[in-house]
């Protein structure tokens, strides 16, 4: 009975339209009022223990800053002039080169529709002028987008290590190989198709043109050497390192490339003008620019923005961990664990189901709400099993990918439709040729759990454990 009541609360309200945090909240709170002997008191208690004694999600706003500054700042750019002089000169290079920055910019940012909109605000444009078909460019940024939850550092990873308490570590370790693999498999897509289509090719700008693009772009790529060097090393928890990622991409995009705030446009060296004296004059301007850029209007808006996404997401996760509270209080994820192990279905069967599951779940709620009312149901269910937690929290991300691409609420299609000016089914329609390589991709990662688990074997076992 409270379980019926549980759900179909919950779906009154969804279908009423609450966001999906409120509907979370306010059908466990009924929940508990009319069938559980817990008071007020416990659900305040329960709601601050979920944002405070998870030390992982401390991660989450420190990764939304550092995406906030380096999405502001023009670090987007720059990784995409270097991904450009890297692929460009192959045949539909300029695609590859989209999804390349987006890999990298995956790897500092942890976010998919931050990514669209960093990257897809310039190449889509630069694509169709270089006479590629605005939607073979929308469809290639907005499916490359999705790497920005796969591919470490990941906030909804974080989710999922603080909804099942698995290492946020293994799982950034996890998602390494299945990212880059992603990307590899978009790229040689890419290939096919501009092949057959006689898509153009950039020329090769010469291995020095190359070097200065890096050197230009090394910035940028600098945070992912610190956050992922730093945790897979062991030298720093993801919390840490997220600290040091959101300090870093401040400093790089204020006093470094200086795109935004009081140095904003000040060259780093003025004509003529010797090295040494050029390092002694822009020492001074940062000691001079740091205590008045925290004041500057830009980067107050950074840091605004910034918290108003980290509120917003944990506000989300306080609920979804209060109806998860509920989930747990009474047994609903062991007696549907035990039920599944009564009927026998093997671990290849609950894997197709739980895909099912994720898949028509990723069309109508967010992914970090997704992962946190599900994880507590199927992750009992998989440990019986004896499927590996991690293997399952990759498997529960990469239909997240995919649910960040299926109307009606895909991010990442309303994100590509205000970049490009166009209707919904326009980007649908655009999205779905290569949404059709997720799928596979899906059922490679569900089916040889291997290439995620392969990674953080092999470093536990250099580290001796």
């Amino acid at each position: 009975m409270t379980t019926a009541a549980l759900f179909i609360i919950l779906f009154a309200c969804m279908f009423m339209g609450m966001p999906i945090a409120v509907a979370l909240g306010l059908s466990s709170v009924a929940t508990i009022l009319m069938f559980s002997n817990d008071s007020l008191a416990s659900i305040s208690l329960k709601l601050f223990e979920a944002t405070s004694e998870h030390y992982t999600l401390l991660a989450i706003p420190f990764f939304i800053l550092s995406s906030a500054f380096l999405s502001t700042g023009g670090v987007a750019k720059r990784l995409i002039n270097f991904a450009v002089d890297s692929v460009g000169h192959i045949r539909g290079g300029l695609a590859m080169a989209s999804v390349l920055a987006c890999m990298l910019f995956a790897a500092v940012s942890g976010s998919s529709p931050a990514t669209v909109a960093a990257i897809g605000t310039i190449v889509i444009a630069g694509m169709v002028r270089s006479g590629y078909p605005e939607s073979f460019a929308a469809g290639v940024i907005a499916n490359a987008g999705t790497l920005g939850i796969l591919i470490p550092p990941s906030i909804v990873m974080l989710v999922y290590a603080a909804a099942t308490e698995v290492s946020a570590s293994r799982m950034f370790m996890a998602g390494f190989i299945p990212g880059l693999m992603m990307g590899g498999i978009l790229m040689i897509a890419i290939y096919i198709a501009a092949r057959i289509m006689k898509l153009p090719a950039e020329p090769f700008p010469g291995v020095a043109k190359l070097g200065k693009s890096f050197m230009i772009a090394l910035g940028g790529l600098m945070l992912i050497i610190i956050v992922l060097g730093s945790i897979y090393g062991g030298i720093a928890s993801p919390t840490e390192a997220a600290a040091v990622a959101a300090v870093y991409a401040y400093l790089v995009s204020v006093l470094g490339y200086r795109d935004i705030g009081p140095m904003k446009g000040v060259a780093w060296r003025n004509e003529g003008e010797a090295i040494a004296s050029a390092v002694v004059r822009n020492l001074l301007q940062m000691l001079w620019a740091m205590p008045k850029s925290i004041r500057h209007p830009e980067v107050r808006k950074v840091i605004l923005d910034a918290s108003k996404v980290s509120l917003m997401l944990l506000f989300i996760i306080a609920n979804a961990m209060l109806f998860a509270h509920v989930l747990t209080t009474e047994r609903i994820p062991h007696q549907i664990a035990e039920t599944i192990v009564h009927w026998g279905l093997p671990a290849w069967g609950f894997l197709i189901v739980v895909n099912i599951l994720l898949l028509i779940a990723g069309n109508f709620m967010e992914p970090s709400a997704i992962l946190l009312i599900m994880a507590p149901i199927l992750f009992p269910i998989a440990m019986k099993l004896g499927i590996d937690p991690i293997h399952l929290g990759i498997i529960m991300v990469v239909n997240m990918e995919i649910g960040m691409l299926t109307p009606p609420v895909g991010l990442n299609l309303f994100v590509t439709a205000g970049i490009t000016g166009k209707n919904m089914i326009w980007v649908i329609k655009a999205c779905l040729p290569w949404l059709s390589l997720l799928l596979m991709f899906l059922i490679l990662i569900t089916y040889v759990p291997q290439i995620s688990l392969f990674l953080p074997e092999y470093i536990d076992q250099l580290k001796g454990y």
